[in-house]
């Protein structure tokens, strides 16, 4: 059976993976798209019709002289201030992406931002019903062939809703169009359309949008996409921002995208190397069940000599994909933001093509009058001037195979405070260069580049590979060759920022990531040209041997963060979290202790937000640091594999990695942080509230071990485990006798401490009355599982050693004021009826 079936339902892309964005195989014989005829709910026929009697007027009674007219995909004409699609007859019924993009909002908008920021593709077609034309949402989420008996159900339970519906004011001069008003499509509240998903509409209380407010900015036509910018004004209760008003305006963008005439051949998502994807129900499929069938969304790379291809010769693509600076973007800038985009090179020539993928600044008027970043057809690198702190890599694809026909990156200005701050707080320690708040443009030209590189690596369709950076050592790390050579992580895709394990004096000269040996595997999987293709499954069997060749090499590994295994964690580098700890916060206190001298400002008038900025960073480092630790508590390893694989795909981690965690937090995230008071810089920059801050801290990393989730994983790996297992009872008595010491040694508790405790038992007493299950109680029923004896142990047994502290007497006053109280929470808790 062909692959190419007709697609019905409502389409969605499946992210395999978190704005902070996203080869084919030719088949030697034609490929074609199934007829639409055959679908009940297309209606008409592209047939030239035979004008309907009355009703439709002459095209010079209605686009009259003076009218603009804009020829493109189809031409659009505007008379005084209504705005004329003409249609031609052969696209009508034809399948067209609809983009929705957010481009001018107002502060406090959020919900995902603004500049470009889409939200969401859809399909649409236009068809003519008699006198009128009718837009139609087109599905592609369930699949049958023609030719299936199945078919014909598939068609009538994805029936296409109407969307809207337009009068035919009259045909084209040589009657193979026509032409209708459109204007009321973009100054009503149609949902396809709109700017506001619903979770933004209940925030701002959306009362109704304002059509006497609401008007279309400009409409432009070019060879394969229609481009409408227009303006939205709702009636609202709560205005993000000017709240006096009641109003809240944004500007919209719509992309109307014809998609190919030809549908590529898709290639079948493998989650052992992943990509962004489509997912559909195939009804047609030889199984004895519906299958969903994911493809990857990736570019089309066809080689120009495909004989010399087949030798194994490098080989330029037929349309290599091609990435235009933004003229608005600053020019210090555009050679590393190129740089980042031609970096990928190396990776497809693993994949069998030179030069096909590209970076070039944009034609000027006089080269190109024509040359718009609006155009589909050019891929732009979009500079956008918001307070964002953000880049994003988002791509339009065809919902029927996957293929990217576009990309524009948005790369916000705020970006680079971001970068500063990382870059600062990971290497200043070792890296002389990062020591002051503004970076020779060398420096900031080169993270310009590494986000660059990482944004494209979305738009080829690489989704964030977490798992990565686990591959590298800590000893490789701190090697000044290896990291002069590799970075930080074997793919750019990873969350592995700058290199924080490096320690001054270990000469370490390069901090940055590259594109490593994942990136350039995962583009060999994904665009590697194979001849003679006409079903996706063909090549499967090349591609599972590829991916069995490099099962057990963690350089190949990729690792979707989900909270569980400890090598897929965002901002982590490294194979050992507890080490790399160690290492990271022995960095953290050398830049604290020197963080007023590396950032003095010598200009007149300077305050302390940067000093404030870059501290509270430090401790979002050290925040990010334990998270890491805890996730080897309950941890458990995930490795995909298939049934002609051996071994376990869940293993948890091992009982010596799990002490080792719970030790590295009592000495690091529940101990007295001496080293972060840094009176100086506080003294500056926190008028009261110091104390509380690290509480706060210090409370979120407790509550994160202390997660039902967590404590269910201990459980149900002593039905799992052969031998030694670290029990749940084990963690809750190490955690317990860490954060208690000062009760057993009979010795004073500080501020730091009693607060610590106090959030204990709170957290204890959550425990004890939550009833859990969901996704962030981990599918943990606390009130049937084994949690809530487990928790009631634990406060009975410290009940107990509160209350012989008690009795033995000494101590401070803040110390026994402290005790008792503890004993109370504790018997409220243990007896709340009592």
């Amino acid at each position: 059976m062909n692959y190419l079936l007709h697609r019905l339902g409502r389409g969605f892309t499946v992210v395999m993976i978190s704005a902070f964005a996203f080869v084919s195989c030719k088949s030697s014989e034609p490929v074609t798209q199934p007829s639409t005829n055959r679908n009940p709910s297309a209606g008409a026929t592209n047939r030239r019709p035979a004008p309907p009697k009355g009703g439709i007027k002459k095209f010079s009674d209605v686009i009259k002289k003076g009218a603009k007219t804009d020829e493109g995909l189809f031409d659009v004409h505007k008379q005084d201030d209504k705005y004329y699609y003409e249609v031609p007859n052969d696209l009508l019924n034809k399948e067209m992406l609809l983009v929705t993009r957010v481009s001018g909002t107002t502060e406090n908008f959020s919900f995902g931002g603004s500049g470009q920021k889409a939200r969401g593709q859809q399909v649409v077609r236009w068809q003519r019903q008699g006198n009128n034309v009718l837009l139609r949402h087109v599905s592609h989420q369930e699949v049958a062939d023609e030719d299936d008996p199945i078919y014909k159900s598939v068609v009538n339970n994805n029936f296409e809703p109407i969307i809207a519906s337009f009068k035919i004011e009259a045909l084209g001069k040589d009657s193979s169009s026509v032409v209708f008003d459109v204007t009321r499509l973009f100054t009503s509240d149609v949902r396809l359309l709109s700017g506001l998903n619903d979770g933004q509409r209940r925030a701002f209380q959306v009362r109704r949008m304002d059509p006497s407010r609401s008007f279309i900015d400009s409409v432009r036509s070019y060879p394969k996409n229609i481009e409408v910018r227009h303006v939205q004004t709702f009636d609202v209760g709560r205005a993000p921002a000017d709240q006096v008003t009641g109003t809240l305006s944004i500007e919209v963008n719509q992309s109307m995208i014809v998609l190919p005439e030809e549908p590529m051949v898709p290639r079948i998502n493998d989650p052992r190397v992943r990509y962004f994807a489509i997912a559909q129900r195939d009804y047609s499929l030889e199984n004895n069940k519906t299958e969903t069938r994911v493809y990857q969304t990736r570019w089309k790379l066809v080689p120009k000599d495909k004989e010399a291809y087949l030798r194994g010769e490098l080989v330029e693509p037929e349309e290599p994909i091609v990435y235009y600076i933004d003229p608005a973007t600053p020019l210090k800038w555009r050679k590393y933001l190129k740089q980042g985009v031609e970096d990928w090179q190396v990776a497809f020539e693993a994949a069998g093509f030179k030069n096909a993928i590209i970076a070039k600044d944009p034609p000027t008027k006089e080269e190109d009058p024509e040359w718009s970043p609006e155009d589909v057809r050019y891929s732009v690198m979009r500079y956008i001037a918001t307070t964002i702190q953000n880049a994003q890599g988002p791509h339009v694809h065809d919902p029927r195979t996957g293929q990217i026909l576009e990309s524009d990156i948005l790369w916000y200005h705020n970006i680079l405070t971001t970068l500063r701050n990382w870059y600062f707080i990971q290497t200043a320690a070792a890296n002389p260069e990062a020591r002051k708040t503004v970076f020779d443009d060398e420096v900031m030209g080169e993270l310009v580049r590494f986000v660059s590189a990482h944004e494209v690596g979305h738009t080829l369709g690489l989704p964030h590979n977490m798992g990565s950076s686990a591959a590298y050592t800590v000893e490789q790390l701190r090697d000044p060759e290896f990291t002069s050579t590799h970075g930080t992580a074997p793919s750019i895709m990873d969350y592995a920022r700058f290199n924080y394990v490096a320690q001054p004096g270990d000469g370490v000269t390069h901090f940055f990531p590259k594109i490593g040996e994942y990136d350039i595997w995962s583009i060999k999987f994904g665009y590697t040209w194979f001849d003679n293709i006409t079903d996706p499954t063909q090549e499967t069997e090349t591609l599972n041997r590829w991916i069995k060749e490099r099962a057990d090499d963690p350089l190949y590994f990729f690792g979707n963060a989900d909270g569980v295994d400890p090598r897929s964690q965002t901002e982590q580098i490294g194979d050992d979290a507890m080490r790399v700890g160690e290492l990271g916060l022995a960095n953290l206190q050398v830049i604290t202790e020197n963080l007023m001298s590396w950032i003095e400002e010598e200009e007149f008038g300077e305050d302390y937000s940067d000093l404030a900025q870059l501290y509270n960073n430090i401790l979002g480092q050290w925040n990010r640091y334990m998270g890491h630790v805890v996730t080897y508590i309950g941890g458990v390893y995930r490795n995909d594999k298939t049934f002609d694989q051996e071994g376990e795909v869940f293993t948890p981690v091992s009982e010596e990695d799990q002490k080792r965690a719970v030790e590295f937090l009592n000495r690091h995230a529940f101990s007295t942080p001496t080293w972060a008071f840094n009176k100086d810089i506080l003294s500056r920059i926190n008028q009261s509230t110091a104390v509380e801050t690290f509480r706060g801290r210090q409370s979120a990393v407790l509550n994160n071990v202390l997660n039902l989730g967590r404590i269910g994983r201990l459980v149900d790996a002593e039905t799992r485990v052969d031998g030694d297992v670290y029990t749940a009872f084990e963690m809750m008595d190490d955690v317990r006798n860490g954060i208690f010491s000062e009760v057993r040694a009979n010795r004073n508790i500080n501020v730091h401490r009693r607060y610590l405790q106090r959030a204990y038992i709170d957290r204890m007493g959550f425990l004890m009355t939550t009833n859990g299950g969901g996704f962030f109680g981990g599918g943990v029923n606390a009130s049937q599982s084994d949690v809530r004896p487990i928790v009631r142990n634990q406060l009975e047994i410290l009940q107990r050693d509160v209350r012989r502290a008690l009795n033995a007497g000494g101590r401070d006053r803040a110390t026994r004021t402290h005790l008792r109280d503890a004993d109370s929470r504790i018997e409220k808790i243990l007896n709340p009826d009592g």
